[in-house]
């Protein structure tokens, strides 16, 4: 429920601090979010973890991140991340209120 919670509130958070707020591991973390991204991918939904940011990626969501969006077929290796990830952002922050995450 905490992505649900940042994307109604059109907001973003570090991996570090949604690790510390649910309780996990990085490792653990790292791997919930590669499923959601699947799941996402599956649904043709926009990635719910996009909503995290590396602690040394000017806002961005870590590299992790880019390469598997590339490995689902939805990112393109040289494509702009930042705009990317805006637009996935700004995705899921104009869709009805999730409910899964």
């Amino acid at each position: 429920m905490r992505l649900a919670a940042l994307a109604a509130e059109g907001q973003t958070l570090t991996y570090g601090a949604l690790a510390r707020d649910l309780g996990l591991r990085m490792g653990e973390l790292t791997a919930a979010l590669e499923d959601l991204m699947e799941q996402d991918a599956a649904l043709g939904r926009p990635f719910r973890a996009v909503l995290c940011e590396g602690r040394l990626s000017r806002g961005l969501p870590a590299a992790g991140f880019f390469l598997k969006a590339a490995a689902l077929g939805r990112f393109a290796p040289g494509q702009d991340e930042a705009a990317f990830a805006m637009a996935e952002r700004a995705a899921l922050w104009a869709a009805p209120p999730l409910t899964d995450c």
